[in-house]
C-alpha cells in the first residue's frame, strides 16, 4: 500500500507540472495496470471502503486509485496515464454534469470509455438513495452528528426541500465530511444495496 501511496503521490506531482520519472519509475517497480479516475477524496473513500468489504487488496491488484481534485483534470491525468503517457487501462467514476470532461479527456488520449461509470447526481446521492434516508439519519445519529443534523434542518433554506436533497446538502457543508461518510455509507449499505456505479466500477477492476 505505501508504494501504491507513492505511486499516487508521483502522478499528482507529475499532473501539477513536476517531473514525470518518479511515477514512470514506480508503474514499472510496481506493475500497475490500471488507474482509476476520480473526482475527489470522498470518492476515494467510498471505493476503498467498498474494496475492503469485498476483501479486495486494490494495490496488490496493481490498481492506482487516484482523487484528481476536480473532473476537470481528467484530459491532463488521461494523457499521463493512459495510451499518450504510461499506457495504462483508465477506469473511472463520474458525476453526470462533469461526463462531458471525461468524455473529452478520454477521447484526446485515445482511451476506451466503457471502464467510466457515471452517478445520476453524485455518489453521495446514489448512497443516500441506496440506503434511504432514515438509514442514513441512523448513520448520522451514530456518528454523533444529529446535533448538527438537527441545527441544519433549522436553516430557511432547507425548508421544504426533500429529504435526499437535504442529506445530500449536509455531508458537504464541513470539511473531511464528505470524506468521512463516503466510508460510512458505504460499510451501512447491504449486500443488494451497492449503487449500480460504484457496484460496477469495482467489478470491472
Amino acid at each position: 500500500m505505501a508504494d501504491m501511496r507513492a505511486f499516487q503521490d508521483a502522478v499528482n506531482g507529475w499532473a501539477a507540472g513536476g517531473p514525470g520519472g518518479p511515477a514512470s519509475e514506480l508503474a514499472v517497480r510496481l506493475g500497475v495496470r490500471t488507474a482509476v479516475l476520480l473526482e475527489g477524496p470522498s470518492d476515494l473513500a467510498a471505493v476503498e471502503a467498498l474494496a475492503a468489504l469485498r476483501g479486495r487488496d486494490l494495490a496488490a491488484e496493481r490498481v492506482c486509485v487516484l482523487p484528481m481534485g476536480g473532473a476537470m483534470s481528467v484530459g491532463r491525468y488521461a494523457d499521463l496515464l493512459g495510451p499518450p503517457g504510461l499506457g495504462l487501462r483508465l477506469a473511472g467514476l463520474c458525476d453526470k454534469g462533469e461526463q462531458p470532461f471525461y468524455d473529452r479527456g478520454l477521447k484526446r488520449a485515445r482511451a476506451p470509455h466503457q471502464y467510466i461509470f457515471v452517478c445520476v447526481a453524485d455518489l453521495e446521492d446514489e448512497l443516500i438513495r441506496a440506503l434511504g434516508t432514515e438509514r442514513v439519519e441512523e448513520v448520522v445519529q451514530a456518528e454523533g452528528d444529529l446535533r448538527a443534523w438537527r441545527i441544519f434542518l433549522r436553516q430557511p433554506a432547507q425548508h421544504g426541500r426533500p429529504r435526499e436533497q437535504q442529506l445530500r446538502r449536509f455531508l458537504g457543508t464541513k470539511k473531511g465530511r464528505k470524506i468521512r461518510y463516503g466510508r460510512l455509507l458505504v460499510e451501512a449499505l447491504a449486500p443488494g444495496q451497492v449503487p449500480a456505479p460504484l457496484d460496477d466500477l469495482l467489478a470491472s477492476l
